[in-house]
């Protein structure tokens, strides 16, 4: 309602005059409450209240506004809840990778050094990196390929002479002393189980296999990618961390050298083990006068560094040929040597390594391996004891926080 319109209707009021003049003067004398009373009157008079309050501007009530502490509280929330599905979006894309990454990280740290000199002495961070990935690639698929072609030339006479071996009669006399076995021999010999049964599983396992290396060429690809932006950027990846940490500088350098150590050890660990396990087989098949036995030893400490192998897939299947050839003496030997000694000395000797390293009880260092191995698969063997290191390391930084404490200065990784 507008001011014009306000002053038309108080104007014919006006005019019009009160028709109860006396009631008009009773309604002007003094009010103690100072209320207008619209109570008691007629006429006219009952006309101008409702018209007033009819078109009287209506208030309109202004929502109220949360303070800006309460909106910036708000507004944090809103972007940590954002965040944190960012974040776990984040692991579920990293995940495939998780092997690659590891063993990329657990690399930058063996080739650490080596990079680090390679960087000052030439000055060009781009290619230093890549003549370390270089130099880390041809140490690892160079031996692998010779070993391979050894081994594929050493299968192929193996398999000569196994299609000799499979009809002499020591095969039936021996598979004759088991439950049907005479009849099984018999009938394989004879033609009943034909080859074309078995093409089915043969295809199979040859497709799982070729999926197998597939898969383990894109991780070592993503692995050689990743350690090549680790090694250049090193400065950059180590600063991003200790910005995420919630320590000082000397406890991120502590954690961060306690994380360094246990890779280091992990690895040289393995790598040692793998080199004794490797050469007790390959003593023990010269001992035994069985063919190759450099070769087999060498082969023995390779698959040792595969978690889901070991040396026994050497030196198992040979003490099986030599059963299935009549050599019991032999055989038996080879197996009791692979399971006493040879299968034996890993779990003893891998723990006692790390842990003397890391100043961990052998128990713990076993425990995280094997933990980590049936949690993570092939990562678990070096994320496995960093987890373990990194939470004691953490542990002992609360302790020392609790009682006051600082931590004894140590050396930086280095950058």
């Amino acid at each position: 309602m507008g001011g014009v319109e306000f002053e038309h209707v108080l104007a014919k009021h006006a005019v019009s005059g009160p028709a109860h003049p006396e009631k008009e003067m009773a309604s002007k004398a003094p009010n103690p409450s100072g209320v207008t009373q619209w109570a008691g009157r007629t006429g006219s008079d009952n006309t101008v209240a409702p018209l007033l309050l009819e078109r009287a501007p209506r208030m309109h009530t202004t929502p109220t506004r949360p303070s800006p502490a309460k909106a910036r509280r708000l507004s944090y929330g809103a972007l940590l809840a954002m965040a944190s599905i960012g974040v776990a979006l984040c692991a579920v894309i990293a995940a495939p990778f998780l092997s690659a990454l590891t063993w990329a990280f657990a690399l930058a740290v063996i080739a650490g050094p080596f990079h680090g000199k390679l960087e000052a002495h030439l000055g060009w961070p781009n290619l230093a990196a890549g003549l370390s990935v270089l130099a880390v690639t041809l140490l690892i698929f160079i031996p692998t390929g010779v070993i391979g072609w050894l081994v594929g030339a050493q299968a192929n006479e193996s398999f000569q002479r196994m299609q000799t071996v499979v009809t002499a009669d020591s095969i039936k006399d021996m598979v004759s002393q088991l439950p049907g076995g005479a009849r099984l021999y018999d009938a394989v010999v004879s033609g009943q189980v034909s080859a074309g049964s078995l093409v089915p599983g043969v295809q199979q396992q040859a497709s799982a296999w070729v999926s197998s290396v597939t898969a383990a060429l894109f991780q070592v690809t993503v692995a050689l990618f990743s350690l090549f932006f680790l090694l250049r950027d090193r400065t950059i990846v180590l600063a991003a961390v200790r910005s995420y940490l919630p320590l000082s500088r000397r406890e991120s350098d502590f954690l961060l050298e306690r994380v360094r150590s246990m890779t280091h050890a992990t690895l040289y660990g393995s790598l040692t083990c793998a080199a004794i396990q490797g050469t007790l087989g390959g003593l023990m098949f010269a001992l035994l006068g069985i063919p190759g036995s450099l070769l087999w030893g060498v082969v023995m400490a390779l698959v040792a560094l595969v978690p889901s192998a070991g040396a026994f897939v050497i030196w198992l299947p040979t003490a099986a040929v030599l059963a299935f050839q009549g050599d019991w003496t032999r055989a038996a030997i080879l197996a009791g040597w692979g399971v006493l000694v040879v299968g034996t000395i890993d779990n003893l000797l891998y723990p006692y390594l790390v842990g003397k390293e890391m100043q961990l009880h052998t128990l713990t260092v076993f425990l995280a391996v094997v933990g980590g191995l049936i949690v993570f698969g092939a990562a678990g063997l070096v994320l496995g004891p960093v987890i373990v290191a990194a939470t004691m390391a953490m542990h002992e930084i609360v302790q020392k926080r609790a009682r006051g404490r600082q931590l004894k200065p140590k050396t930086a990784p280095a950058a």
